[in-house]
């Protein structure tokens, strides 16, 4: 496939998709769009590929949200239009493979479509997360409703009211759950690809179900989402027959810095 925002390629199992328009910090415009729609139609039904990591080029910026300059194609009666998300969002895009985000840099607007909706997300301690649209008089709203999910509401607010005049660290990032490790630049995408790879050797059914049932449970009730994940077990392993030699599965222990 060629494409011109972004690079695609497979190894052991693992898709790494690299944002690639550093010129414009990353910022997506309706090209990326596109080929996000393709690569996540690919991801999902490449059965080689058991993980991914969604990484960015360049020096300054993981993503600063929409091209401004470019923008995105846009109908003229507003109840049609869609939300980027659709196209950019690996879960939006039934994606159950699990993605692990290397943040680095800015990470502006448009990025929490990915970082929202990725299962793991580390950054470098350069990196940098703030919502800028209350600033330019727009109304912060998608993005913020995502990361409601993953982060307390109150910190929510906090980058979605204070917009350009605050940027929330990688450290106080990893203090509230939003990222799961810090790193030194120079180390980010090394431990992105290693945790897919170790993710990508584990049995793909039993990966794949795990991210699914937890990612639906999202929007049922406790007591549904207890239920409804009874029945993801039943699947992810068929016949109830084990998938792998418990006795040959090593056991490492992590250290998380």
């Amino acid at each position: 496939m060629d494409f011109t925002t972004v690079t695609y390629e497979v190894a052991g199992h693992v898709a790494t998709i690299t944002l690639n328009r550093p010129q414009a910090m990353n910022s997506f415009n309706e090209a990326m769009l596109n080929e996000f729609a393709e690569l996540w139609r690919t991801v999902r039904e490449d059965d080689d590929v058991h993980a991914v990591v969604l990484r960015a080029a360049g020096d300054r910026a993981f993503c600063t949200g929409v091209d401004v300059k470019e923008g995105f194609d846009r109908p003229s009666n507003p109840w049609t239009e869609e939300d980027p998300g659709d196209r950019l969002s690996p879960k939006l895009n039934r994606v159950w493979k699990p993605v692990v985000c290397c943040v680095h840099g800015m990470a502006a607007g448009g990025a929490f479509y990915w970082i929202n909706e990725s299962d793991i997300v580390i950054a470098s301690e350069d990196a940098t997360f703030f919502d800028p649209h209350v600033s330019y008089g727009l109304t912060a709203a998608l993005e913020p409703i995502g990361l409601a999910r993953k982060i307390p509401v109150g910190e929510v607010m906090r980058i979605a009211l204070l917009g350009l005049d605050e940027r929330m660290s990688a450290q106080r990032a990893h203090q509230i759950g939003l990222v799961s490790e810090v790193l030194p630049r120079e180390e980010l995408w090394a431990r992105g690809a290693e945790i897919a790879r170790i993710i990508a050797a584990k049995p793909p059914a039993a990966v794949q179900g795990t991210v699914r049932a937890v990612w639906e449970s999202l929007d049922r009730t406790r007591s549904e989402a207890l239920r409804s994940g009874m029945l993801y077990t039943h699947i992810g392993n068929p016949l109830g027959q084990a998938q792998v030699d418990r006795s040959a599965v090593p056991t490492r222990t992590w250290t998380l810095r």
